[in-house]
């Protein structure tokens, strides 16, 4: 950790400090529910910070935007394959699957975290999608694609709900 923080000069603390109530926000969204947006952050910036000076991007908000989300698909992953293990495994162990409270994200957590991110970015941030292309490393087809197929699928599973 100490080579983490020798590599963030002055410069790179002014940049933490405008971008990480947003940035916050962000992970939030992104994040699986099972993980604390801030959690999800720090090892955002720990990861880059390993690697360069904030300071030296050219992007910073939109880089660590990236790495959010490969972190969160990571989690989400990781989570899926640990679901999978305990179906084979047949185990009826303590666990949960889904958050014990009532959530407004709860409807969001059915998309994957890129699919999270794009639909935040473009109704909440207001973004555009060439911008949020840029920020994710996609094409701007495939930033609309995304958000599109989003917004299907969450019309799709609550409309089945509805039916139950």
């Amino acid at each position: 950790m100490v080579g983490v923080v020798e590599r963030t000069d002055p410069e790179g603390w002014r940049i933490v400090d405008e971008l990480y109530p947003s940035l916050c926000r962000f992970a939030a969204v992104v994040a699986p529910w099972d993980v604390e947006a801030e959690d999800l952050l720090h090892d955002a910036l720990v990861d880059v910070l390993r690697k360069r000076r904030l300071s030296d991007l050219d992007h910073p908000a939109a880089y660590l935007r990236k790495v959010l989300v490969n972190l969160a698909a990571g989690h989400s992953r990781r989570r899926a394959a640990w679901k999978r293990a305990v179906v084979r495994l047949g185990s009826s162990g303590d666990h949960h699957d889904e958050p014990g409270y009532p959530s407004d994200m709860a409807e969001l957590e059915r998309l994957p975290p890129r699919q999270r991110a794009v639909l935040y970015l473009a109704e909440v941030e207001g973004y555009r999608f060439d911008e949020i292309a840029g920020m994710l490393d996609c094409s701007e087809a495939a930033a609309r694609k995304g958000a599109s197929r989003a917004r299907k699928r969450l019309r799709v599973e609550l409309a089945a709900e509805g039916l139950r």
